[in-house]
């Protein structure tokens, strides 16, 4: 029988925070320990994320229990490495970052987590870093070609909900702005574009020019992406490409129809689909940001590393409409 894994959040009260918090109190092999919060300890959780009410009792806790088996940092950008160096964590204990301050190869003792790409190398890691919601997105677009190494140069968007931007206000997440309304931001100089390149690199040394334009969309969760570039060959040989790459990947389907953010929003699941006019094929794929993108990842990646099906506490259902 499969032990108990104790688990602790640090920063448990933003978005991926509070999705995380929703997935471990369902999965049957946790025990959720405690959520560390300096701002809100002392709090009830349903007195932060309101949708908890009657599901549990816990409270933020301002202390580190170091009897967990794993740690979640689900803290800001550059909030994670802080914390590390100014808190001692026991050895015994793997963690897991969500943010992107260990995501580069050279700098850290962290494993970039990304399972479609390297499941036996997080197998036997002891500290995981977590891949973006953009990177996941592209990545997943991009691996097949890569790997096969017949990748060639890429144009692609990318439009994410205002979740995506986390939790603390600002003018462009602000509904009165957000509301029918789209803009484009970081044109070709996105921040994930740095993890992107580095996996991709480690099958196609030769790695080509990958134009990314992101944009802020009017909805609340979930990424959609478009991506286009050469390839010669015919459709049917690149689903072939993509169905052989991903036959065994426990949240990633190749859809023949086309796909819409409905059917992967509240999901751990990347829909794929492809399409081809000429020499140019177009890779269209769709996560939620928060879940294949973030939290969902992340648990997706404690089940890999403790032993547990990949699938173990991600059961969920699409918003569908």
């Amino acid at each position: 029988m499969q032990k108990t894994i104790k688990v602790g959040i640090i920063g448990g009260a933003g978005y991926t925070g509070g999705e995380l918090i929703r997935l471990l109190l369902g999965h049957p092999n946790v025990e959720l320990t405690f959520i560390h919060s300096r701002s809100n300890a002392g709090a009830y959780l349903h007195e932060v994320h309101n949708d908890l009410l009657g599901e549990t009792s816990l409270q933020f806790s301002s202390q580190i229990d170091q009897s967990v088996d794993v740690i979640f940092l689900c803290l800001g950008h550059g909030e994670a490495k802080a914390f590390l160096d100014a808190n001692k964590i026991d050895d015994h204990i793997k963690i897991i970052d969500l943010s992107q301050d260990f995501r580069i190869k050279g700098k850290n003792n962290f494993i970039y987590a990304f399972p479609e790409f390297n499941k036996a190398e997080i197998s036997k890691a002891h500290n995981l870093a977590n891949p973006g919601c953009f990177a996941t997105a592209i990545q997943l677009a991009l691996l097949p070609l890569a790997h096969a190494g017949l990748l060639q140069q890429v144009h692609l968007t990318g439009i994410t909900g205002a979740t995506g931007a986390g939790q603390k206000l600002q003018s462009s997440s602000h509904f009165p702005w957000r509301s029918n309304n789209i803009q484009a931001y970081k044109s070709l100089d996105h921040q994930h574009m740095h993890e992107i390149r580095q996996t991709l690199s480690s099958f196609q040394k030769d790695l080509p020019a990958i134009n990314f334009i992101p944009w802020r969309g009017d909805f609340t969760r979930g990424i959609y992406l478009s991506a286009t570039t050469h390839f010669t060959a015919s459709l049917e040989e690149a689903y072939k490409l993509y169905d052989s790459y991903y036959k065994d990947a426990a949240f990633t389907f190749i859809s023949k129809k086309p796909v819409d953010l409905k059917q992967v929003v509240n999901t751990n699941k990347c829909i794929i689909h492809l399409e081809k006019q000429g020499d140019a094929l177009i890779i269209h794929a769709a996560i939620d940001n928060l879940l294949k993108g973030a939290s969902g990842q992340a648990v997706q990646n404690m089940n890999i590393l403790f032993g547990l099906p990949e699938k173990t506490g991600l059961s969920l259902k699409a918003t569908a409409f």
